[in-house]
């Protein structure tokens, strides 16, 4: 009985260890902010039909995406998209950049397993 009495703390140990891995690993999982998430939805459903089928497909790109790429690379895709639409020198640097290539790429892989995944 006094083995029981031993285990007792250290099962009570891991568990805590064991629920705050999981929670790391879902904070890190899901490091897109709301906001990011609703308007990748909003113009995944501009583009997809505007559908309470489009919604779930969206949705679950999104999910897809963030489950593949962290945030920051997300956001550096995303500014790379912009940027490249601007005329002249500045746009033409967004455009030509290899580190802004690989981040578009990236985002392009993503997108890809996304729509296998969802639509």
């Amino acid at each position: 009985m006094a083995g029981a009495g031993m285990l007792r703390p250290i099962v009570a140990v891991l568990a805590v260890l064991a629920g705050t891995t999981i929670r790391v690993r879902a904070q890190e999982i899901n490091d897109y902010p709301t906001s990011a998430r609703a308007e990748y939805v909003f113009g995944c459903m501009k583009s997809n039909g505007e559908s309470r089928q489009s919604i779930e497909q969206c949705s679950c790109s999104i999910d897809v995406v963030a489950s593949i790429i962290p945030y920051d690379r997300y956001v550096t895709a995303e500014t790379v998209l912009s940027m490249a639409q601007v005329r002249g020198n500045l746009g033409g640097q967004f455009r030509s950049s290899e580190q802004a290539a690989n981040a578009l790429n990236d985002l392009r892989r993503a997108q890809a397993e996304a729509e296998v995944r969802c639509f």
